[in-house]
């Protein structure tokens, strides 16, 4: 007879097998659709690794990629911690593009030292503010918040599109529906010549040890850690529940905003309806594969950012579709989950009489 018994705690050594776990059972499991179409498995993962790293160049793409999916991963792991289920940063990363285009497209003049602030700011602004709705219809009326910021994403994107087809639509852009430029000024600068890495990866990275200690080492990371843990409890021992959650709300709002800034002021220079392939969705599966924690959102990024840049390399030198990285991350999340319940529960073997 099987037998599942909780654990008492659950040692750090533990959380980090089961997430370094859960990304080889993936890539295992992954091999079996890639043998399948005639491929060597060790030459595809060796292809796809060096795509992702192999070269300076390459190491600067998976960087790139990954500083969208450090800020979405930060975004999520921080509500996640207390409870507060926020499917909508995508939706928030458009929000906070929309907002550095707005200030940044030649609307205020002032130096890079005021300007690069200013665009950081109002995208942050914008991704917090996006996801306070949900967060006071939650504490209001019970609203489900999976439902409200899932919805939202949708209503953001339409209102991109109608704001590049209309009064933010480049009038040099050849009728294409993108926005005005970001200015020089308000463009964050580059960190190696000859590629597309950007300072938005610093944020990230000083962000994300900035989430670390806000939640070790403040009052407020133990009150969010509290909340997570049992609301009831935390509100019974007098911890301001309400205000809690609308904090938590407002910064992952807000990192997810500045994963929006990062993409138009340091990476693209302009905003268009698929500025994102889906960052804010992938920054769900970051945090995840990371245990929730802030540091490990950074590495869980790099792993998720090197699978979709060597996914494209793999692809042109074998002939398999690129889809194949969605196909890992998919399968990353779901090795999560099942490395979380076996790690909050020990299989026991009861003989029977």
């Amino acid at each position: 007879m099987i037998r599942l018994e909780a654990r008492q705690s659950v040692p750090g050594w533990l959380r980090l097998a089961s997430a370094a776990g859960a990304g080889l059972a993936a890539l295992a499991l992954v091999a079996i659709p890639i043998a399948a179409a005639g491929v060597d498995v060790l030459e595809a993962y060796a292809l796809m690794a060096k795509g992702a790293f192999g070269s300076v160049f390459a190491a600067s793409e998976t960087l790139t990629r990954a500083t969208p999916l450090i800020l979405t991963g930060l975004a999520a792991a921080v509500a996640f911690r207390a409870k507060l289920w926020n499917i909508g940063a995508e939706g928030q990363l458009y929000a906070g593009a929309l907002a550095a285009v707005a200030v940044g497209s030649g609307a205020i003049s002032a130096p890079p030292a005021v300007m690069v602030p200013m665009v950081l700011a109002a995208g942050a602004l914008a991704g917090a503010l996006l996801m306070l709705g949900p967060a006071l219809l939650k504490l209001r009326f019970g609203a489900d918040e999976v439902v409200t910021t899932l919805l939202l994403n949708f209503v953001v994107l339409l209102f991109v599109q109608m704001m590049l087809e209309g009064p933010m639509k480049d009038p040099m852009g050849l009728g294409w529906p993108q926005s005005m430029p970001v200015t020089d000024e308000a463009s964050l600068p580059k960190l190696m010549a000859r590629t597309r890495l950007h300072a938005g990866l610093v944020i990230g990275l000083v962000l994300a040890v900035a989430v670390a200690v806000l939640l070790r080492r403040t009052v407020w990371g133990f009150e969010i850690r509290a909340v997570g843990e049992n609301e009831a409890a935390a509100r019974y021992a007098g911890i301001p529940v309400t205000a809690t959650m609308v904090r938590v709300a407002l910064i992952s709002g807000g990192l997810a905003g500045l994963a929006g800034v990062g993409e138009v002021a340091g990476l693209k220079g302009y905003l268009t309806s698929d500025l994102s392939p889906g960052f804010g969705y992938a920054g769900i599966v970051v945090a995840m594969l990371a245990g929730l924690s802030p540091l490990g959102v950074i590495a869980a990024a790099l792993f998720i950012a090197g699978v979709f840049v060597g996914a494209d390399s793999m692809s042109r030198a074998t002939g398999v579709s690129n889809y194949l990285a969605d196909l890992v991350v998919a399968m990353s999340l779901l090795c999560v989950l099942v490395g979380g319940f076996l790690t909050r529960f020990r299989i026991r073997l009861k003989r029977g009489r």
